[in-house]
């Protein structure tokens, strides 16, 4: 069915609702709410007042995708590592894409050709583009590197001995190609092919060789240094899709032996720890009281699903819900004091902040910053505080959070900080992890993937068959 472009489509209910938005809008905010629309910062258009909860989902996804569509690096159609409306690049890297912040904005391209926020062909024609790109820039065995030069395709050394292939990277990636595979692959002459160009580009990934000669997988490979970097993969942490593609090749497998043993400790990976009397299941490296960032309840899980998933040391459904629950119970208890956390501002993850980057975290590493896509890419897990959290950024902090690409990356009222500035890695996984929890658009099509069903199987996982989303019904009303 054809589906009305969602700009045009809020812009008239904009108009319809504005003269209304002062009686609709409840209290509780900051006093920072414009009435009949606001222009951002950067000169978006912020309506003021949504038909539905529901429209409000549109338009969160469609603005943050649009980082992805329309703020794509120009020669290979990826995502750039950053993008800073104040135009102030202090290392030069404008132009640099980044591999794993790309799966997650492929897999957005996906939510917006299927929403009818991107025509359908020129979605494929962007994605062709993309393959193209991608089979012809520098990889190592296979696998990409974790920063890339888009006019050129030739490595970015994310570190001085890291200029080779980037094995995390590399699946945040593929999983989002798997999922154009699927989503493709019964379509007209042209998408067929274009299933087939990721399905050469999935054929040709080494994973085994990433095991370094023994039962665990090794993130970094450099063709100058070797394994010098010396990182293996051992959970708990963001890394669970890496494993799961490897078991999964359909060329270049890694045994079970090395997930059992290597990811998973032996079953040292399990945990006792309970926080706000959550359970959290697992060990989270270096966070085993509270767990670690929210991004770890999230890039792995852009395709795989979590629903109904478990293996012999976890119920993934829990140990997400029960991941955030725990951010969502730290912030609104608020121990160190800073200004603006509570039951409708919350999240810590790993993006910007107040001097530099850092992997916000309960006690360990709060430093009064807030980062919205921690709670937006949590929505479906905690939908109601999600929302909550969404309403509470937009309607009442959106005068210094909103601009052309959805919210800013971080922020902290306690500082008084609010740089008009993005991340792709926290900003793509906003539009596919609400579709997520509203369809299950992107788990139904990576879950349906062969090599994945028996991949999972091999390692041992059991999941009901096709698990849906499992939102709570949201109240169909206005902030």
């Amino acid at each position: 069915m054809y589906k009305t472009n969602y700009r045009t489509r809020i812009l008239i209910i904009t108009a319809l609702v504005a003269g209304l938005a002062a009686l609709t809008a409840c209290g509780g905010g900051s006093g920072n709410r414009r009435e009949g629309g606001a222009a951002a910062g950067d000169g978006e258009y912020r309506p003021a007042a949504f038909a539905s909860d529901d429209d409000f989902l549109d338009f969160l996804e469609q603005a943050h995708l649009n980082y992805m569509w329309e703020g794509a690096e120009p020669v290979s159609g990826l995502a750039p590592e950053r993008i800073h409306i104040d135009g102030v690049y202090p290392d030069d890297d404008a132009d640099v894409i980044t591999t794993g912040g790309s799966g997650f904005g492929i897999a957005g391209l996906l939510v917006g050709i299927d929403r009818g926020f991107i025509p359908r062909r020129e979605g494929v024609e962007r994605l062709h583009r993309i393959t193209a790109w991608l089979a012809r820039a520098d990889r190592f065995h296979g696998i990409w590197p974790h920063w890339l030069h888009g006019p050129t395709g030739r490595v970015k050394p994310f570190s001085p001995k890291d200029n080779g292939g980037d094995l995390v990277e590399s699946a945040f990636l593929m999983q989002g190609l798997l999922c154009v595979r699927e989503y493709f692959k019964d379509g007209d002459a042209d998408e067929q092919r274009l299933a087939a160009e990721v399905d050469t580009l999935w054929r040709g990934m080494e994973w085994s060789w990433h095991l370094n000669g023994e039962d665990v997988l090794y993130w970094h490979w450099s063709p100058e240094y070797g394994w010098e970097m010396n990182f293996p993969l051992q959970g708990y942490n963001e890394c669970l899709i890496t494993y799961i593609l490897a078991a999964s090749s359909p060329t270049h497998p890694i045994p079970a032996s090395a997930y059992h043993n290597g990811w998973a400790r032996g079953g040292e990976i399990c945990s006792e720890a309970v926080a706000y009397d959550l359970p959290l299941l697992l060990k989270h490296n270096g966070a085993e009281e509270y767990g670690g960032p929210l991004f770890w309840s999230h890039y792995s899980f852009i395709g795989l699903n979590p629903q109904g998933l478990k293996d012999r040391y976890a119920d993934y459904r829990e140990l997400n819900r029960n991941h955030t629950l725990i951010h969502h119970a730290y912030c609104t208890e608020n121990p160190k004091g800073f200004a603006g956390y509570g039951d409708d501002c919350w999240g810590l993850t790993a993006s910007y902040s107040v001097n530099g980057y850092s992997a916000h975290m309960p006690v360990r590493n709060d430093l009064g910053v807030i980062t919205p896509t921690a709670a937006l890419s949590a929505y479906p897990y905690t939908p109601a505080l999600s929302m909550k959290a969404m309403k509470h950024f937009y309607f009442d902090l959106g005068d210094r959070l909103w601009g052309r690409y959805g919210f800013y990356d971080a922020f902290s009222q306690q500082d008084d900080w609010y740089p008009q500035r993005y991340l792709a890695i926290d900003q793509l996984t906003v539009a596919p992890m609400i579709e997520n929890g509203r369809t299950a658009l992107l788990w139904r099509l990576f879950m349906n993937a062969p090599e994945i069903r028996e991949g999972l199987k091999k390692l041992g996982f059991t999941r009901e068959a096709d698990a849906p989303a499992q939102p709570q019904t949201l109240p169909q009303t206005q902030p």
